[in-house]
C-alpha cells in the first residue's frame, strides 16, 4: 500500500495518509536548537542537547505512539466539534477528515480540511534561532461565518535532563513553575546548577484564554485526544507550581466567508522579558557566546506573516545550496529522489545528531560516538568542508597518546589533555581506525596536504601532527595483536555484539588496519614522507601471512576466540560466514583478486536475500567458548543476529563495484533502497524516504521489516557507495576521479558536483553496455589519458565526459 509520493521539484515527501505503518518523521532545525516531528505532529525539542536539554516532553514507546507533540486544536463553537490540525491526537475518521502532510528540508507543513474548515500548519526552526514556529493558517471557504477557537497544547518538560525530567519525579515535580504575563508563558526551572527557562507567545490574534498546568488542560483521565479544556471550549487559566508544566493559548478567530487568518505560535529557550544565557558548568554556552533575547523581543521581529515566509524561504535556500553541491541523474528515478534530496538530508541529520536524538534513541547516547562520526564524515565532507574539519579535529583530540580512542566524545564537555585515558579492555579496536579514511576523505575533497601538518592534542596527553595521530592509529593496532597475527578484537570492533577482548581476534578490525596502512601509505606517498611509506608498506606486508591463514576455504573468518576457535567459520553449526571480513577483505585490497571474489561470491550465496544482505548466517542460538555474544539476546534473524544490518549491506555495494560487478553491486543497492518500497510500505513499515540501521532477516517472522531509521551509518556509507563506487565520482589529491561501475543496462548518466570552489558537471555514456572500464574521458572537449580529471585543467563550469566500453 502507499502512503505518499516523492516531490522532487519541491523536494517533499508527501503523505497522503497519516495512518502509516509507524511514526514518519522529520528533523528540524540545527545543532543549536532542534527537533522532531512524525506526520501526526508528535515528537519533542531540544536546546543543543537531545539528552541534557529537553525542551519539549517525549515519551518513547508509548500508546498512542509519538505523543505527546507540538498540537493546535481547533473547535467550532457553534457547534462544539473539535479536531486537530494534524490528524492525531484528535484522530477524526479518515473519511471525514482530510489530511496531508508534506515533509520537507527541515520543516512539515501539515495541511487539513475537516467541517467546513481549513488548516494548514507549518512548523519549522528558523536558521541560527532557538526557538520554532508553529504557523497555523486558517480558512473558511464556505458561505458562512464560522467562529474557530484555536488552542495551543505542548508538554513542557520539567527538566533539562531527559530521566531527570521523566523518571526522577521526587526531584522534577517539584522544580518547576509556569506562569502566564501580557500574552507570554514562561516556564522556569531552578536547580542547584542553573536555572532554566522557556518562553511561548502567540502572534496574529488575542489571547483569551490560558493554562500552563497539563493536568487542568487534559482534565482528569483524559489523554490528548479528549482536552478538557477543548471540550468545554475555555482554557481555565491555571498556573504551575509543581507537577507538570504545559503551554496552552487560547484564541479565537470570526472568520467571514471565504477568509483566511494566521496566527503564529512560538516556543523558544530562554526569559520572556531578559536575556538569557545557559550556565550549566561544563554544558552551558561557550564562552564568549552571546546571550539568548529575551521572548518578547523574538515574537515582535519575528512573529509576522512576512517575518514567517521570508525565514521559511530561506530555510529551503539554504538546504537548496547545500544539496546543489551533488546532484545526479541516472536511469533510476528512485535513486536519483533520494541522493538528491532525501539520501542526502539524512546524511546531515546523521553528522549533526550522531545517534543521539530520534524516535528510537531517548537520550542516554548523547555524544558522539567515535566510529560513527568517524564514518558520518565521509558523506557531508564535500558540502560542509569547514564543519566536518570541525568535527574531525574533535575525533583526533578524541584520540589518546597510545593510539587509541574514547569510545564516546562528548562535544559539550570534551577537555583535549585532561581526558581520563581508558583501560586497554575499554577500547574498541576498530575506532582510531576509521581515522585514516576521515583524514584522507578531507585531504582529497581539498586537496590540501598541508592539513596533516596541522598539530592537534591527544585526549590524554601530548599532540602530534594530523598524520602522527594516524600513525599512532595504526600502531596501537599493531602492538595489539594475538597469536596469530591478527587485531585484538577488546571491548568490540565495528559489530559491538561480539567481544572477542584481549585475547581472541578480529578479522574485521584486521582487514580495517589492513585498509588504513593502505591509505597512510598513499598520503605519505602524496606528501613526501618516504620513511613514513615505507613503514607502511612493510607493515602490510607483515600482515599478508595472518590475513592468508584466516582464509577458511570458500571465504574468511570473522575472528578467533581466546580458545582458539575460529567464529564464522564453514565448521560451524551456528555463525558459519559472516559479512563484515568478507566485504573488508575486497575494500582494503589486502587480499588476490581471486580471494575476493569467491568471498563475494559465497556472501551472495549464502547471506544475500530480497531486502538485503543478511549480517551471518544462520543465526546464533547458543553461546561459543570464548567470544562474548551478546548478540544471543536478539532472535535469530533480528539485529546482529542474522538480521539485514544496512550499515554493512553497503559496504557490500563497494566491494561488488570495486570488483568491477556493477549488475550485483546494484542489485544489492536497490534491495535496501528505502524508496523501492514506497508501494510496498507495509512491508518495510519504515519511512520509505531514509534508510534504516537494519532490517528483520530471513530467520525472522518479521522479514522485510526496517528499524531504527534516520540516525545510522547506512546513510553515510550508502551515500559514499552509490555516489562514488555506483557512479564512480572520486575525489583524490590530484583532481576529480570518475570511474563508475554502473549496471550494464544503463545508457550513461550524469553528475553536477561541487569541487574545490567549482561546479564540475560530469556526463557518463555507455555505448557498450559494460559495467566498468572508462575508454576516453576529456575535460572540456581536452582528451585526458586515464580516468582522472586533474585539478589544473578544471574550472567553474567544466564539462568532464567519459565514454566507458
Amino acid at each position: 500500500m502507499r502512503y505518499g509520493y516523492f516531490d522532487d521539484a519541491a523536494r517533499e515527501y508527501v503523505i497522503t495518509r497519516p495512518d502509516t505503518p509507524r511514526s514518519w518523521i522529520n528533523y528540524l532545525g540545527s545543532r543549536l536548537y532542534g527537533g522532531i516531528v512524525t506526520q501526526n505532529a508528535g515528537g519533542y525539542s531540544f536546546y543543543r542537547s537531545g539528552g541534557t536539554g529537553r525542551v519539549l516532553r517525549m515519551r518513547f514507546n508509548g500508546v498512542p505512539v509519538d505523543e505527546p507533540g507540538r498540537y493546535l486544536y481547533l473547535r467550532d463553537d457553534a457547534t462544539g466539534d473539535y479536531w486537530s490540525a494534524s490528524w492525531q491526537p484528535v484522530g477524526k475518521p479518515l473519511d471525514e477528515y482530510a489530511a496531508r502532510v508534506r515533509h520537507g528540508l527541515g520543516y512539515s507543513v501539515f495541511e487539513a480540511e475537516y467541517a467546513g474548515v481549513r488548516s494548514e500548519l507549518t512548523c519549522f526552526i528558523p536558521a541560527g534561532q532557538a526557538f520554532e514556529y508553529w504557523s497555523l493558517e486558517v480558512h473558511n471557504p464556505g458561505d458562512r461565518p464560522r467562529t474557530i477557537s484555536v488552542f495551543s497544547y505542548a508538554e513542557l518538560a520539567n527538566e533539562w535532563h531527559h530521566r531527570q525530567d521523566l523518571e526522577n519525579l521526587q526531584y522534577s515535580q517539584y522544580v518547576v513553575t509556569a506562569t502566564y504575563r501580557d500574552g507570554m508563558i514562561h516556564r522556569r526551572n531552578s536547580t542547584r546548577e542553573a536555572t532554566s527557562d522557556l518562553w511561548f507567545g502567540v502572534a496574529g490574534a488575542e489571547v483569551v484564554g490560558f493554562d500552563t498546568d497539563r493536568d487542568a488542560f487534559l482534565g482528569p483521565y483524559r489523554t490528548q485526544a479528549r482536552p478538557l479544556a477543548v471540550e468545554r471550549g475555555a482554557c481555565s487559566g491555571t498556573e504551575t507550581v509543581g507537577d507538570n508544566a504545559c503551554a496552552s493559548l487560547q484564541v479565537r478567530l470570526e472568520l467571514a466567508p471565504g477568509e483566511r487568518r494566521q496566527v503564529i505560535f512560538c516556543l523558544g529557550v530562554g526569559h520572556p522579558d531578559e536575556p538569557w544565557r545557559d550556565e550549566r558548568p561544563r554544558i552551558g554556552d561557550p564562552a564568549g557566546a552571546a546571550p539568548l533575547p529575551p521572548g518578547r523581543r523574538v515574537m515582535a521581529e519575528y512573529a509576522t506573516p512576512e517575518r514567517v515566509a521570508a525565514e521559511l524561504a530561506a530555510l529551503r535556500a539554504e538546504w537548496a545550496e547545500r544539496l546543489g553541491t551533488l546532484q545526479v541523474r541516472t536511469p533510476d528515478p528512485e535513486l536519483n529522489s533520494m541522493v538528491n534530496v532525501w539520501h542526502a538530508y539524512q546524511t546531515h541529520m546523521t553528522f549533526s545528531w550522531s545517534r543521539g536524538v530520534s524516535l528510537v534513541e531517548a537520550g542516554d547516547r548523547d555524544g558522539l560516538g567515535y566510529r560513527d562520526t568517524a564514518q558520518d564524515v565521509l558523506a557531508v565532507v564535500h558540502a560542509i568542508p569547514d564543519a566536518v574539519r570541525e568535527r574531525l579535529g574533535l575525533l583526533l583530540t578524541a584520540q589518546t597518546a597510545e593510539g587509541g580512542a574514547l569510545p564516546l566524545v562528548k562535544p559539550l564537555s570534551h577537555t583535549p589533555g585532561r581526558e581520563p585515558t581508558p583501560r586497554l579492555e575499554e577500547y574498541r579496536s576498530d575506532d582510531a581506525l576509521w581515522l585514516p579514511i576521515s583524514v584522507a576523505a578531507v585531504v582529497g575533497e581539498s586537496g590540501d596536504l598541508g592539513y596533516l601538518d596541522v598539530v592537534l592534542p591527544f585526549a590524554d596527553d601530548g599532540e602530534a601532527s594530523v598524520f602522527d595521530h594516524l600513525r599512532r592509529a595504526l600502531e596501537f593496532s599493531l602492538a595489539h595483536r594475538g597469536p596469530n597475527g591478527l587485531v585484538q578484537g577488546l571491548a568490540a570492533d565495528w559489530n559491538d555484539c561480539l567481544q572477542f577482548g584481549t585475547t581472541g581476534e578480529s578479522m574485521f578490525s584486521t582487514f580495517l588496519l589492513a585498509n588504513g596502512l593502505r591509505v597512510v601509505h598513499e598520503l605519505a606517498v602524496a606528501s613526501g614522507r618516504d620513511e613514513a611509506a615505507a613503514w607502511c608498506a612493510d607493515r602490510l606486508a607483515e600482515l599478508e601471512p595472518a590475513i592468508d591463514a584466516a582464509w577458511d576455504g570458500d571465504w574468511f573468518v570473522r575472528g578467533v576466540s581466546a580458545t582458539g576457535a575460529a567464529l564464522g567459520s564453514a565448521a560451524a553449526d551456528e555463525g558459519r560466514i559472516y559479512l563484515e571480513p568478507n566485504v573488508w577483505a575486497a575494500i582494503s585490497g589486502a587480499t588476490s583478486r581471486e580471494r575476493a571474489v569467491r568471498a563475494m561470491d559465497a556472501v551472495h550465496e549464502h547471506l544475500a536475500t530480497e531486502h538485503g544482505v543478511a549480517l551471518c548466517d544462520p543465526p546464533h542460538t547458543h553461546p561459543m567458548p570464548g567470544i562474548g555474544l551478546s548478540l544471543l539476546v536478539f532472535p535469530p534473524g533480528h539485529k546482529e543476529n542474522g538480521g539485514i544490518f544496512c550499515h554493512a549491506n553497503a559496504w557490500a555495494v563497494v566491494a561488488e563495484a570495486m570488483l568491477g560487478r556493477g549488475d550485483r553491486a546494484y542489485a544489492y543497492y536497490r534491495a535496501y533502497l528505502p524508496a523501492r518500497y514506497d508501494d510496498d510500505a507495509e512491508t518495510h513499515q519504515a519511512e520509505p524516504y531514509v534508510y534504516a540501521q537494519f532490517t528483520h532477516g530471513p530467520s525472522s517472522p518479521r522479514f522485510g521489516q526496517a528499524r531504527n531509521p534516520w540516525l545510522t551509518g547506512t546513510a553515510s556509507w550508502t551515500y559514499v557507495a552509490v555516489t562514488q563506487h555506483l557512479l564512480g565520482v572520486r575525489p583524490e589529491v590530484a583532481g576529480l576521479r570518475v570511474d563508475p561501475c554502473i549496471p550494464t543496462a544503463w545508457d550513461g548518466f550524469e553528475v553536477v558536483r561541487a569541487f574545490r570552489g567549482r561546479r564540475v558537471q560530469v556526463r557518463v555514456t555507455n555505448p557498450h553496455h559494460v559495467s566498468r572500464g572508462v575508454a576516453a574521458m576529456e575535460v572540456d572537449g581536452v582528451p585526458v589519458s586515464g580516468c582522472v580529471a586533474p585539478d589544473a585543467l578544471l574550472r567553474d563550469g567544466s564539462v568532464v565526459t567519459v565514454r566507458l566500453g
